[in-house]
């Protein structure tokens, strides 16, 4: 497998299927790309995940920087994307840059997730054109849980249906190379995926997206909580987590370890 770039993720569309998982520790990114996953995103869910918040609200870019220099240590041949948390995606101009640059420079990052559609189109732009590849997101933005008051699913009223194709073609229009769509209407996101030229990666969206994300902790089955009815899970590593603690509480307090 060589090394996938944002314009392998580009050519990949119309190709084959996209695969990306989110990841944020060595470990994960490590068996993740010898599986041969093509984008790793060290995405703000480790907030909800690995770091114990309700939200990604309060998640912090020192953490994002943290978390994508542990994937980028291990060299993984999928694409390294990090996500810009809450408070930086809401900068423009220089200071966006900076805290752009930063995940690149320090983190190992070779492209950032920027959250929102036509809105941030301007921000999208300024960014490409200052070297910084940017992977939009529309549909549910898990950092604007405070203002939805929760989650729902997206594109079902004919309102929602015209708002998110504008976003999704302004983005491309702006430069990003990828779009992640959340909870989207299947047949929506179906249909924004043909009217695209840039690949558009589902996350319960449906089939027809021209790729699929999902959280490591959810398809593994280690996420001890709510996990989202859209997700398949394809291990039980939490079961087999917690027998092998119990395993080792039993042999030390019996004294056959």
């Amino acid at each position: 497998m060589s090394k996938i770039t944002t314009a392998s993720i580009r050519k990949f569309k119309g190709v084959r299927p996209i695969v990306c998982v989110s990841a944020y520790d060595a470990i994960t990114a490590q068996l993740a790309s010898e599986a041969g996953v093509d984008l790793i995103l060290v995405g703000d869910s480790v907030g909800t995940t690995l770091l114990g918040y309700k939200t990604t609200v309060p998640v912090s870019l020192e953490a994002i920087l943290h978390h994508t220099s542990a994937v980028s240590r291990v060299n993984p041949q999928s694409l390294i994307v990090a996500d810009l948390p809450f408070y930086e995606g809401h900068l423009r101009g220089d200071e966006l840059f900076k805290a752009s640059a930063k995940l690149m420079q320090l983190g190992g990052a070779e492209a950032i997730k920027l959250e929102g559609g036509a809105s941030i189109s301007e921000q999208v732009a300024d960014l490409v054109s200052r070297g910084v590849p940017v992977m939009g997101h529309i549909g549910l933005l898990p950092q604007s849980y405070h203002v939805l008051g929760g989650y729902r699913k997206f594109g079902k009223v004919e309102s929602e249906k015209d708002i998110l194709l504008r976003d999704a073609l302004a983005l491309q229009e702006a430069g990003a190379f990828a779009i992640v769509a959340e909870m989207v209407d299947a047949k929506l996101a179906s249909d924004i995926a043909r009217n695209l030229e840039i690949p558009l990666i589902g996350i319960g969206s449906g089939s027809d997206c021209d790729g699929q994300i999902l959280v490591s902790c959810d398809l593994l089955g280690m996420t001890p909580g709510y996990v989202p009815v859209f997700v398949k899970q394809y291990a039980d590593v939490k079961s087999v987590m917690t027998d092998a603690f119990r395993k080792f509480v039993s042999d030390v307090q019996n004294k056959t370890f």
